[in-house]
C-alpha cells in the first residue's frame, strides 16, 4: 500500500528484488588477485584462501563469476580444458519415432505392508514369507523419449516376450 501511495500505479509493477548496492562486494583488485593466483598456483579454493587472503566460499564464488572451469577438468601442468562437460547441446536420437525402442527390466524387491527388514528384522520366519519380486519392464522411444512402463509379476511371459508393449 505504501508504494501504491507514493508511486500510484508504476509501485504496483513488478521489479527486482536485487538490492540498489552492495557495500561488502569484493573488489575488482582481489578478484583479480584471485585469478591471478588460481593461474599461477593451479590449485583450488583451500590453498588459494591461504596465498591470498579471501575465504574459500569467496573464492569459489569468484571462479564461478568468471567463468574458470573446475580443477578436475583442467591439464595439471598447462591449465588447457581436457575433458569434455557433462551435458551437451547435441543430443544423440535416431531419425523417426518408433526407429529404435529400447526396452529394460528392473527386478525390484516386494516391501510386506508395514515396512521391509528394518520393521521385521531379518529372521527366518519373515524370509519365509515368500514375498518375491516385481519386475518392471520399461520401453523409452528413442526419438521422442516417450517412456512406457509395467509391472509384472515375473520376468517370463509378456515381459521377456517384449509382447507387454503395443
Amino acid at each position: 500500500m505504501k508504494r501504491f501511495r507514493v508511486e500510484a500505479e508504476s509501485g504496483l509493477l513488478d521489479r527486482s528484488s536485487r538490492p540498489h548496492r552492495t557495500p561488502s562486494k569484493t573488489s575488482t583488485e582481489r578478484e583479480d588477485a584471485v585469478i591471478a593466483a588460481r593461474k599461477e598456483f593451479r590449485c583450488g579454493p583451500a590453498r588459494l584462501s591461504r596465498a591470498t587472503g579471501v575465504p574459500e566460499r569467496t573464492i569459489s564464488r569468484i571462479l564461478a563469476r568468471r567463468g574458470l572451469p573446475p580443477l578436475a577438468v583442467c591439464d595439471p601442468v598447462t591449465g588447457a580444458i581436457i575433458r569434455a562437460t557433462r551435458s551437451t547441446a547435441i543430443r544423440y536420437e535416431r531419425q523417426s519415432p518408433g526407429e529404435l525402442i529400447q526396452v529394460d527390466v528392473k527386478k525390484l524387491g516386494r516391501i510386506p505392508d508395514g515396512g521391509g527388514w528394518r520393521a521385521h528384522g531379518r529372521s527366518e520366519k519373515v524370509r519365509g514369507r515368500g514375498i518375491g519380486f516385481d519386475y518392471i519392464l520399461a520401453a523409452i522411444d528413442d526419438h521422442t523419449r516417450l517412456a512406457y512402463a509395467e509391472i509384472h509379476p515375473d520376468e517370463k511371459g509378456a515381459a521377456r516376450r517384449g509382447t507387454a508393449v503395443h
